[in-house]
């Protein structure tokens, strides 16, 4: 069985894993103003955002990679996702985006789309590597 990297509890993919790096909640004067230059919906910005920040997750083996990517994949095909809603932050949660954009992107479903794109490049060895395995064995 996969186990998560945290908590050694099994593995749930969870889109979060891509755009929860975003949270700056109680980081606002460091991940904050780091990523408060970007604009996630200029298509330039959004694919330097997914590289730098998405997809960069050392914490995450090759079979974790392939899960999450097969999770989003399963996501995109259903028309009917709300990808919105995982930009939607509660005033009672504790979490918060770096600006006003993110409550509101113009394309949530594009941005998942440029990760699950981007990923396949970034992530292609690894991918690969998952893929030859038998699932039955982790």
């Amino acid at each position: 069985m996969l186990r998560d990297p945290f908590s050694n509890e099994e593995f749930q993919p969870d889109l979060m894993w891509f755009i929860g790096v975003f949270d700056v909640y109680d980081r606002e004067e460091t991940r904050g103003v780091e990523l408060e230059v970007f604009n996630p919906n200029d298509r330039f910005d959004r694919a330097e955002l997914i590289k730098r920040y998405s997809l960069n997750l050392g914490y995450l083996s090759y079979r974790h990679k392939l899960v999450l990517l097969d999770f989003l994949a399963e996501k995109l095909s259903d028309a009917s996702y709300d990808f919105q809603s995982l930009f939607d932050i509660n005033e009672e949660d504790a979490g918060s985006w770096p600006r006003g954009e993110w409550y509101a992107l113009e394309d949530s479903r594009g941005f998942l789309q440029d990760v699950y794109l981007l990923a396949q490049e970034a992530w292609k060895e690894d991918l690969l590597k998952a893929s030859l395995e038998d699932r039955a064995n982790w």
